[in-house]
C-alpha cells in the first residue's frame, strides 16, 4: 500500500531564494527602493558577513535595535540564508531592563544606528549600520543549502508568568507558515508598526516575502503621515493596533480621504465606533483579530467589532478557570454590560494541540506554565459569548497591556519604589476606555502626609530605565494598600475599584504630562467614554460602591 510522504516544511531561506531573480518591487524605505532581486542580493550580503564574524562556539544571534528602516529587513532575510537568528530589540526598554534583553539572549553584538545608539552606551559589543561591517562581502553570492526549517531565526520578546519579558522562539517554517495568506503578487503592503512586533512579522513581512509583493516600510508611526503614504506607494493592505486608528482619525479630514487603493486593514483591539468611523471616512474595511506572539492561538476575525474572533475550524479553544474546567458562556445586561464576569472570565487556551508554540529561550519554567497538559495556555484572559465569539478581557497575573505593548507590573513597582514619599507601591492594569489597559499606580504614604503632583512628575522624568509605556496615568494615594493573610500586597481590589474609591486619585488627561486631582466630572467623563467605545462591558467591577454610580 502507497502512503503519501510527509509534506516538506518551507524555511524561510527558501522564501527568500524564491525571490532571487524577481525584478518586481520588492522593498520601498524613505525615497529608496529595491526590486526583490536586489533584497536578495543584499541579504546574501549580510549572510556572509554573519558567517565570517558570529562565534561558532556562541549561539548565532544577532541583537537588532532599529526603526523600520531596509537594513533591518536585509538583516532578518540575510539571517534566514545564514542560519542565524535575530533578536529584536525592542527600544521602549531602558537601562538595567533594556541590557538584561540583550544578555538574556545572548547576543554577540547588537546592530543599531544612530536613532537608538545612545541607549548602548553601557553595552560592550555595538554595530552601528554606519560603518557597515558587511560592505566587503558586497556580492556574495547565495549559500549552496538552505538551514533546517526548524532553525531558529528571530527571538520575539513577549509577555509572560514572570516580572520579565520572555523572549518565543521562532523557527523558519513557522515565519515561513505565517506567510501563506494568500496575497496576489500585485499587493502593496504597508508596515508602520516596528518590526519587534509580532504583527509586523506575520501580517506584513513575511506574507510579502512568500507572496512577491512590494513592502513599503514607515519608519515609525505617523497619523498625518499616514495616507500620504498610502496613497503614494498604491498600498491595499496594511495593519496596525487599534489605537492607532485613533489617532489617524483625529487627522484633519480632506476631500481626498478616500482616493487611494487601501482595501482592509488588520486593526486588532480597534473600539467598534473608530472601525466604524474609518471605514465611512477612509472606504476601507477594517478587520480584528488575535493570534498570540507565542503562535499557540490564531482567531479568525468575526463580525462583532471588536471581538478576539472565532475558532477556526477544528480548533479546540476555550476559557476556563485556573484547573482547567470550561467557564460559563458571557451573559450581558440591556446595556451591555458583563454580568457574570467571575464565572465567565477564564484564561483563553487551546486544547487539542500547542498549536505552533516552540517554547522560549532560556526559560524551562516559562515553556511548562504556557504548555501544561497538552494545552497552550495563552496568558490571557477573555470571556466567550453565545455566538462563540471571544473577547478580551485582560491579562493573566500583573500583566498590563498599553497601546499593544505588553509589560509586567514588578519592573515598574521596582522603579516607583524609589519615590522617597511611598512607604509600599503597587502598580495595576486598570481598563482603557479604548483598547487594553492604563497604568495606575498606588502609592502607601504616611497618615497626613501630602501628594506633590508635580514632584512625583519630576520624579518620572528622572527615572531612566522608565519604559516609554511604563508611566502612571492614574496614582490612588492611601494609607494602607491592602495585604492578603501572607502580607503579601491584594491587587484584586485596586483593580476592581480602579479610579472609583475612596482614596483620593490624581490623573493625566489625554495629551497632558499634568496630574490634578479626580473629579466626579472626570469619572463621569471617563464612563461616558467607554459607552461611547462600546467598551462599558470593561468598566470597572465594583460592588457597594457609591463611586460606581457616577
Amino acid at each position: 500500500m502507497n502512503s503519501a510522504a510527509p509534506r516538506a516544511r518551507p524555511s524561510v531561506a527558501a522564501l527568500v531564494r524564491a525571490r532571487a531573480a524577481d525584478d518586481s518591487l520588492g522593498l520601498v524605505a524613505g525615497d529608496r527602493t529595491w526590486t526583490w532581486r536586489q533584497v536578495v542580493a543584499e541579504a546574501a550580503t549580510r549572510a556572509a558577513w554573519m558567517r565570517a564574524t558570529l562565534d561558532p562556539q556562541r549561539p548565532p544571534h544577532i541583537g537588532v535595535l532599529l526603526p523600520n528602516v531596509a537594513e533591518y529587513v536585509f538583516q532578518i532575510l540575510g539571517a534566514a540564508l545564514a542560519g542565524t537568528c535575530i533578536v529584536g530589540i525592542n527600544p521602549t526598554r531602558r537601562g538595567a531592563e533594556l541590557e538584561r534583553d540583550i544578555s538574556h539572549t545572548a547576543c554577540q553584538f547588537v546592530l543599531a544606528d544612530q536613532t537608538y545608539a545612545d541607549l548602548l552606551d553601557n553595552h560592550a559589543n555595538p554595530v552601528l549600520v554606519s560603518d557597515a561591517p558587511w560592505a566587503p562581502y558586497t556580492g556574495a553570492a547565495l549559500p549552496d543549502t538552505d538551514p533546517d526549517p526548524a532553525t531558529l531565526l528571530f527571538l520575539l520578546f513577549t509577555s509572560g508568568s514572570t516580572s520579565a519579558p520572555k523572549a518565543a522562539r521562532c523557527s523558519q517554517a513557522r515565519l515561513a507558515a505565517v506567510g501563506a495568506m494568500g496575497l496576489q503578487p500585485d499587493a502593496v503592503l504597508y508596515c508602520p508598526m516596528p518590526l519587534t512586533h509580532g504583527n509586523a512579522l506575520s501580517a506584513i513581512m513575511f506574507p510579502a516575502l512568500a507572496a512577491g509583493c512590494t513592502l513599503v516600510l514607515r519608519d515609525r508611526f505617523s497619523a498625518t503621515a499616514w495616507l500620504d503614504d498610502v496613497r503614494t506607494h498604491g498600498v491595499t493592505f496594511t495593519s496596525t493596533v487599534g489605537r492607532a486608528l485613533g489617532y489617524i482619525l483625529a487627522t484633519p479630514p480632506t476631500p481626498g480621504d478616500r482616493d487611494h487603493n487601501l482595501r482592509v486593514v488588520l486593526a486588532p483591539e480597534a473600539s467598534p465606533r473608530d472601525s466604524d468611523a474609518f471605514r465611512e471616512r477612509f472606504g476601507a474595511g477594517v478587520i480584528s483579530g488575535y493570534g498570540s506572539s507565542e503562535g499557540g492561538i490564531a482567531l479568525m476575525p468575526a463580525a462583532k467589532r471588536g471581538s478576539l474572533g472565532t475558532a477556526p475550524p477544528g480548533a479546540d479553544i476555550a476559557v476556563v478557570t485556573e484547573d482547567g474546567r470550561e467557564c460559563e458562556t458571557a451573559l450581558f445586561d440591556e446595556n451591555g454590560r458583563l454580568t457574570n464576569t467571575d464565572r465567565a472570565t477564564g484564561e483563553l487556551v487551546r486544547r487539542d494541540a500547542a498549536g505552533s508554540f516552540e517554547g522560549y529561550w532560556d526559560n524551562p519554567d516559562a515553556d511548562s506554565d504556557r504548555l501544561r497538559g497538552g494545552w497552550f495556555w495563552s496568558g490571557d484572559l477573555a470571556y466567550r459569548d453565545a455566538d462563540g465569539v471571544f473577547w478580551f478581557a485582560g491579562r493573566v497575573g500583573d500583566w498590563l497591556r498599553v497601546d499593544s505593548e505588553n509589560f509586567a507590573a514588578g519592573p515598574v513597582e521596582r522603579i516607583l519604589a524609589r519615590y522617597p514619599a511611598a512607604a509600599a507601591v503597587a502598580v495595576v492594569g486598570v481598563p482603557d476606555p479604548l483598547a487594553g489597559d492604563q497604568v495606575m499606580a498606588v502609592l502607601e504614604l504616611p497618615a497626613g502626609a501630602g501628594f506633590d503632583p508635580a514632584g512625583f512628575a519630576e520624579f518620572l522624568s528622572g527615572q531612566g530605565d522608565l519604559g516609554t509605556k511604563w508611566a502612571p496615568r492614574f496614582v490612588r494615594v492611601t494609607t494602607a494598600i491592602p495585604v492578603v493573610g501572607h502580607g503579601k500586597i491584594d491587587k484584586k481590589p485596586l483593580r476592581r475599584e480602579a479610579w472609583l474609591c475612596d482614596d483620593p486619585v490624581w490623573w493625566r488627561p489625554p495629551r497632558s504630562e499634568r496630574y490634578r486631582r479626580m473629579s466626579d466630572d472626570d469619572r463621569a467623563a471617563i464612563r461616558a467614554e467607554f459607552v461611547e467605545h462600546g467598551r462599558i462591558a470593561a468598566y470597572p467591577a465594583v460592588v457597594d460602591n457609591p463611586a460606581a454610580a457616577v
